[in-house]
């Protein structure tokens, strides 16, 4: 801005009433008035120059999102305000437009400040944006505008349908287009597990790759993969992809029976368990090596073996089988059946069991008497002689001589245990 005192006796006044023209004098006068406003400049006080520099602050901004730059200024002496782009195109000189872009549009424009948004934000957008405050010299302040690339939905390849158990299979994850890059995480059956991840760049944005390699065991038939997306423009809506793992193997089988002392007259069932992919339908029955005698009273419904009414003939043993096309397996029971009158009511002869047991205390304790007996008759004591001056005695059969004669030989008694 230009300052100029210009004392008022300078101009002549006009009279009100009047229709009179200036004089020459005044026309002088105006026109030196304007010149000296033009290259006249005198400095501002203190408090105009520290409060008349714009302020602006960084924006983020998620790709296809609005983006509100705001330039504000404390004071303005009536000078307007510019916002650029990073070309250093003009967008808005105070409330004027002056780039054609749809997508900008001026949201306030006052002497203090200058906001605008630019909608459906792409990656072109980011860069260095500047608001300009045209005083003499312009001041000019900076805001950078970031733009985040939001990452597409994982994908999952590599999953075989179904996989074989003992297979080893690469499971990889894949997304593009993140700003910054995004970080993959797999979960199986929601617990995380860790994968190894790749990182390319393509243009602005990057594309993440996460691979998981499996030795495909039983246990992993039905599990779920899940291959998820972390990325800050993801906070409010995270992307994940599941992928469920189906694992054919060949069956496994085992028998459970109803009773534990099977008995004459009792109904027995034996269940053959098997667990395979596909299912092992239907499941075998044999005795001994071949096919079940009575079918009257051993009935086989699916799985399950049915004795209505257990007696002497139905020992012997039960052989299962189940097959499917990765391999077959089988499990035997042994059947014996109890004579009734030879067991208690409930299972097994309690005084037999109880006869064992005391029989076998007996002889630990007998055994601990005559380990006692037998270190008590082995310690004792024994005398040793030791002749008053045997240390001189120039071999051991003097030495015993001299012993003989020595009646008051001290005596001294060792203990051996």
């Amino acid at each position: 801005m230009l300052y100029l005192e210009i004392e008022t006796s300078t101009l002549k006044r006009f009279d009100a009433g009047t229709k009179l023209q200036p004089s020459l004098l005044d026309w002088k006068n105006c026109v030196c008035l304007l010149i000296a406003r033009m290259f006249t400049h005198t400095k501002p006080n203190d408090s105009y120059a520290a409060n008349d520099q714009p302020l602006v602050q960084n924006q983020t901004v998620t790709e296809g999102g609005t983006a509100n730059m705001t330039c504000r200024v404390e004071y303005n002496d009536q000078t307007s305000l510019q916002w650029s782009n990073p070309a250093q195109q003009t967008l808005f000189f105070g409330d004027k437009k002056a780039l054609r872009d749809n997508r900008i549009e001026l949201v306030r424009a006052s002497w203090s400040e200058l906001t605008i948004s630019i909608s459906e934000v792409t990656l072109a957008d980011e860069g260095m944006y500047t608001c300009s405050l045209f005083t003499m010299p312009v001041k000019t302040a900076k805001a950078y505008l970031t733009v985040l690339g939001v990452p597409e939905m994982p994908e999952i390849d590599g999953l075989t349908k179904p996989a074989l158990e003992g297979d080893e299979i690469t499971l990889t994850c894949m997304t593009h287009g993140s700003k910054p890059a995004a970080d993959l995480r797999w979960f199986r059956n929601e617990k995380e597990i860790k994968g190894a991840k790749e990182v390319n760049a393509s243009g602005k944005t990057f594309t993440v790759t996460s691979s998981l390699q499996l030795l495909v065991d039983r246990d992993d038939d039905g599990a779920a993969y899940t291959c998820k997306v972390d990325h800050v423009a993801l906070l409010q809506t995270p992307q994940q992809t599941t992928e469920v793992l189906e694992v054919h193997y060949a069956p496994r089988v085992a028998i459970t029976n109803s009773l534990t002392f099977p008995q004459e007259g009792q109904y027995l069932k034996l269940e053959c368990v098997s667990k395979g992919n596909p299912s092992p339908d239907p499941v075998m029955w044999t005795k001994d090596g071949g096919e079940l005698p009575d079918l009257e009273r051993m009935i086989v419904e699916g799985r399950e073996l049915t004795f209505t009414t257990l007696n002497k003939t139905d020992n012997g043993t039960y052989r299962c089988e189940a097959s499917n096309h990765l391999g077959t397996s089988s499990a035997e029971y042994l059947l014996y059946v109890y004579d009734p009158n030879a067991m208690g009511q409930h299972g097994p002869d309690h005084a037999l069991i109880g006869g064992v047991v005391a029989v076998v205390v007996f002889v630990t304790l007998c055994l601990i008497i005559v380990l006692g007996r037998y270190l008590a008759r082995h310690k004792g004591t024994y005398l040793t002689n030791e002749a008053k001056g045997a240390d001189d005695a120039p071999d051991a059969d003097t030495a015993i001589i001299n012993a003989e004669g020595n009646t008051h030989a001290e005596e001294k008694k060792e203990y051996f245990i």
